[in-house]
């Protein structure tokens, strides 16, 4: 299926130099950024408590700020979370203090303010066992404040997380390195490598630069822009493979503008239908998947610049040629030769 084609072959690899200078421009302004502003890791890799509560009326997050900081909890985050009356907190691992009563602390200064008191007030759960809970109540006996769920992860939980998870990225390159070796060519798989390494990085730029929270969401969208980018140039590199075998007049810079050309079509379809799947998630998505879509919408539209113009480039620039994916055939005109017509 086929949206439009291009009669003639674009001269992509003509501006291939200028093309992958702004690339280097843009992986060394998000290095720096790295460097020096660093990703603002979420309570799952730094270990911490997430707590969600549920205001009677709309809820004022400035409001709930002034309430939270004279506690001198650290760097903490007061954020929406679903409709206007519900908010969430993440507050970070305090040295000598046991979350779950920071976590009692903050519920109590919250309903302070509310102008209400801490109970305690005792349930039957599901199972038909007594369960002790802690209610936010006025003297007209109106609860303004309703704490809905805590998640604590530990310091150690959450250092053990971001191993697994650089783990977890080292092991996807060496893999796709690996792929493309066995069915390209070294060269194919060191200029494909390059390319990915390019999105991930700048992904990273970005939430650093903006210090947008890099949750174990954003890692899974880091991972999966990986293998979303390497399948662009992994369809590139089969053009190329095809058009060495069917165009034997073609230099290697022709052979590739060609195969970037004769996909074009596809890579709008592909990535197209994508990119309005990953917006609606952003858009409808909520909280949850904010920036897990935001990750995939910029590795997306990188991944479509580095396979065209970082991986392609670095493929021609170290010598591809039609002997490394075409094999031929000797033919001799002994018939009595017993390597008559091999594949060598």
């Amino acid at each position: 299926m086929e949206l439009f084609r291009i009669q003639r072959d674009i001269p992509f690899m003509k501006y291939a130099l200028v093309f992958n200078a702004i690339s280097f421009l843009t992986f060394a302004v998000a290095v720096f950024f790295l460097v020096t502003r660093g990703l603002y890791l979420s309570i799952e890799f730094t270990g911490g408590t997430v707590m969600e509560v549920e205001y009677a009326q709309a809820a004022d997050p400035e409001a709930v700020r002034h309430a939270v900081e004279p506690m001198q909890l650290g760097e903490f985050q007061v954020q929406k979370f679903g409709s206007s009356r519900d908010l969430m907190l993440r507050l970070p691992v305090r040295e000598g203090r046991k979350q779950g009563e920071v976590v009692t602390e903050v519920f109590a200064r919250l309903c302070s303010a509310q102008g209400g008191q801490v109970e305690s007030r005792q349930s039957v759960s599901d199972k038909g066992e007594q369960v002790s809970r802690e209610v936010c109540a006025k003297a007209d006996g109106t609860e303004p404040l309703k704490l809905s769920r805590t998640e604590v992860v530990g310091p150690s939980v959450g250092a053990e997380l971001a191993r697994d998870g650089a783990y977890g990225l080292a092991f996807t390159i060496i893999g796709i390195m690996i792929y493309l070796a066995f069915r390209f060519e070294w060269k194919f798989s060191v200029a494909g490598i390059v390319a990915n390494l390019h999105d991930v990085v700048i992904i990273l730029g970005f939430f650093a630069y903006f210090q947008w929270e890099f949750s174990l969401a954003v890692l899974a969208a880091v991972l999966a822009v990986l293998g979303y980018s390497v399948n662009e140039s992994v369809v590139i590199f089969d053009r190329v493979r095809e058009a060495f075998r069917k165009y034997r007049k073609m230099t290697p810079a022709e052979v590739i503008n060609h195969a970037i050309t004769s996909t074009m079509s596809r890579t709008f379809i592909t990535h197209g239908s994508t990119q309005i799947m990953v917006l609606s998630m952003l858009i409808f998505g909520g909280p949850t998947l904010k920036y897990f879509a935001v990750a995939l919408t910029i590795g997306i539209l990188f991944g479509i610049y580095s396979s065209v113009f970082v991986a392609a480039a670095i493929a021609m620039w170290l010598g591809v040629k039609r002997e490394d994916l075409v094999k031929t055939t000797v033919k001799t005109d002994d018939p009595n030769d017993p390597n008559a017509g091999a594949v060598v």
